[in-house]
């Protein structure tokens, strides 16, 4: 029987970087609060309570490709994140395309009673709940 592999999902933005946790035992993924952050830099102790708290194998971080597939500016932006996030930590980084789960992650908002005032109540986090379930249902591929 194989080991679950736990994630801590990063949807990047400038002013907030969503987070969410998932095991691939389940499938299952759950939000959580939401990173502060200034100009794309979270509280790196913040990031540190993050993973020790839920001590996860891997990380993912969110790509805002273009809907053709090619790098946003901001791409550039959320890979440099993710080296951070290597380098501090030493943990494994991956990628994931994240095109369409802010449009879901607004759906799915609007739905619970979201106003649409997403500076306010950002939903970085649903977002990133939904790419990395995506991500898990693609573990057992492997």
């Amino acid at each position: 029987m194989s080991k679950a592999i736990t994630a801590l999902a990063f949807d990047f933005g400038t002013g907030s970087i969503g987070l969410a946790y998932g095991q691939s035992l389940t499938g299952s993924a759950r939000e959580l609060p939401p990173l502060p952050a200034r100009d794309g830099q979270p509280n790196w102790d913040q990031v540190k309570k993050a993973l020790d708290e839920w001590q996860p194998h891997t990380l993912l971080v969110g790509l805002p490709l273009n809907m053709d597939g090619s790098e946003s500016e901001i791409c550039a932006r959320a890979r440099k994140f993710g080296q951070r996030l290597h380098g501090r930590f030493g943990l494994p980084v991956e990628y994931v395309d994240e095109r369409l789960s802010t449009r879901a992650a607004k759906d799915e908002a609007r739905d619970r009673g979201h106003r649409g005032n997403y500076a306010d109540e950002p939903i970085d986090s649903i977002a990133a709940r939904i790419f990395l379930e995506d991500w898990l249902r693609t573990q057992g591929d492997h």
